[in-house]
């Protein structure tokens, strides 16, 4: 599925961090905020708008405030009368300070929105760019079932009546959690991972052919459910193909891209007799090992090396 293109309200924002309003353009609640990232702006305050970025909130701190405090007043009007004929969504101040005269003058002449924060500048910062990245950020949804297997997070894919929903109630009886199911809402978050999530409607719902839909949480317990998970491994189940050749050494490994994100990825063939809940189980922990920097068939790739060069060794000696 394409990528959803997302904003917030400014309102929203405001809400969050209890933000003081100093003066406010029409209907700036709804104000909406697409950018992941904010302005301080250092160089514009010196005449530099190159690259600027009109979509960012405008964040001054101690710093700004200190070098518009050793402006004249007609430089601080004549800076901010610049700054401010740029379509900012809002300026926020920090640490509780006050917005030279001259200064509010201009956000009164273009009409834009001020507000305060008394959290230290790069407490807020950080929070600030940590709430819309996790607001903002790149989504999709993909079909699968999404579940955490030894603090794995596995997302199973596979065709349609493949047997993703029929692994993932075994493995849930087995101690493990579902994540979502059908449709898996995925997410770049600022750490270049993927986040799983369940559309709010179908949260805690499975889907069992024969049997219908079923409440995990009441038959499980709450236990059985987590709201999210990174994803850290893609598992694809498709029917065996006998001319299909399959890796049986694991030596090299395959990675998907989701989101420009790359996520290890195997395939595991179905066919009957094949108990796929344990196999899933063994690729959570093989994948879990590698990560800890431990390949068994590379361990074993060299174990057979040093076998062969030492009977090389000794074949040559006699």
């Amino acid at each position: 599925m394409a990528e959803q293109e997302k904003s917030v309200k400014l309102g929203e924002v405001i809400r969050e961090f209890n933000l003081e309003i100093l003066r406010t353009a029409p209907d700036y609640e709804n104000v909406p905020l697409r950018a992941l990232d904010i302005n301080r702006p250092g160089l514009p305050l010196t005449g530099f708008f190159e690259h600027f970025d009109t979509e960012r909130l405008l964040l001054i701190g101690l710093t700004e405030h200190t070098f518009l405090r050793d402006l004249t007043p007609e430089e601080r009007r004549e800076r901010f009368d610049k700054l401010m004929s740029y379509p900012v969504p809002a300026l926020i101040l920090t640490r509780g300070l006050d917005l030279p005269e001259e200064c509010m003058e201009m956000a009164e002449k273009h009409n834009r929105t001020v507000l305060r924060s008394t959290l230290q500048t790069s407490m807020f910062m950080s929070a600030l760019i940590s709430s819309l990245y996790n607001k903002l950020a790149p989504q999709i949804t993909r079909s699968g079932v999404m579940l955490e297997i030894y603090g794995e997070g596995v997302l199973i894919q596979g065709e349609s009546g493949v047997g993703k929903s029929e692994v993932a109630i075994e493995l849930l009886k087995r101690g493990h959690r579902l994540v979502a199911d059908d449709a898996v809402e995925i997410k770049e978050t600022s750490r270049h991972t993927l986040m799983a999530t369940s559309p709010e409607l179908i949260r805690g719902y499975m889907e069992l052919r024969g049997i219908g839909v079923i409440d995990i949480s009441r038959l499980l317990g709450m236990g059985a459910i987590k709201p999210a998970q990174e994803i850290d491994l893609v598992v694809n189940l498709e029917p065996w193909n006998d001319k299909a050749v399959y890796d049986r050494f694991g030596l090299e490994s395959h990675f998907t891209e989701i989101l420009s994100v790359q996520v290890p990825y195997i395939t595991i063939p179905v066919k009957p007799g094949r108990n796929l809940a344990s196999i899933v189980e063994v690729a959570a922990m093989n994948n879990r090992n590698r990560k800890l920097g431990h390949n068994a068939a590379q361990e074993l790739t060299n174990r057979m090396d040093a076998l062969f060069a030492q009977q090389l060794e000794e074949g040559g000696a006699n």
